[in-house]
């Protein structure tokens, strides 16, 4: 899994160097499928339960599941994409949201907090922990700032298939659900709207987006549980940089 997320991640670094104004969705997915293939992986979204692409491109108030498309990235747009790579019969999941060009104060803010409520939720995939425990520090943070847990998508497992239990809600009460055992991985992943609002999903079956119009920023890490603390395998430099997360275990290697 840690090969797959390696894959994974320098993917979307190829995608995230390209994300501009005028840049289309659909180059950004040619580009993912790309990167994916060519480092020996195989995209573990198209074809999945018939979703058409490689990434799940999700502009503005689009929450998850957007399909590429031809219409240019605008100056002030954010984007959020989300990746997944099968490598040797594992899988790895990551999702980050990017600004495009200058965006607003109040955008910005919404990517800080939600990238934040991630890194809590990591912090708190302790062994012994239970599920509870990430899904109540990832709401705390986002709640704290006054937005809004989106509650109709959740993080999951994720091992030989890309999604298995449990399921990962980004919210919660400390206490409860599972207990988080060595050899357990996760996709932690909040959704996060600028305020309350309710999710509707496009005839096409797929793009969920807010009902309101407002502004969905979405970011994810592949988590391992281990004895020593969590380790990010999709994290940029591996172990070394969930380490100055504070998010790393001791005695683990980088991807």
């Amino acid at each position: 899994m840690a090969e797959a997320a390696v894959i994974n991640r320098e993917a979307l670094a190829v995608v995230e160097a390209a994300v501009a104004p005028g840049v289309t969705t659909r180059e950004l997915n040619a580009l993912a499928e790309d990167a994916i293939l060519s480092r020996g992986g195989k995209p573990a979204f198209k074809g999945y339960n018939g979703f058409p692409a490689t990434i799940c491109a999700s502009p503005n108030e689009v929450v998850v599941h957007g399909f590429p498309d031809d219409r240019p990235l605008r100056d002030g747009d954010i984007i959020s994409i989300d990746i997944g790579t099968f490598y040797r019969g594992y899988a790895a999941d990551m999702a980050r949201t990017y600004p495009v060009g200058t965006v607003s104060v109040d955008a910005g803010r919404l990517l800080e907090v939600t990238e934040r409520s991630l890194t809590a939720g990591i912090a708190a995939a302790q062994a012994g922990n239970r599920l509870g425990d990430v899904s109540a520090a990832i709401q705390g943070v986002v709640e704290a700032a006054g937005f809004w847990v989106v509650r109709e998508f959740v993080g999951h497992g994720i091992g030989r298939e890309f999604h298995e239990g449990p399921e990962v809600p980004n919210f919660g009460r400390v206490g409860t659900g599972p207990v988080l055992r060595p050899g357990l991985v996760l996709a932690i992943e909040p959704m996060v709207a600028q305020r309350r609002a309710r999710v509707v999903i496009a005839d096409d079956g797929w793009t969920a987006s807010t009902e309101n119009g407002c502004l969905a920023a979405h970011f994810e890490h592949t988590v391992a549980i281990t004895e020593d603390g969590p380790w990010v395998l999709t994290a940029n430099g591996g172990a070394s940089d969930a380490r100055a997360l504070g998010t790393a275990p001791g005695g683990v290697h980088g991807a």
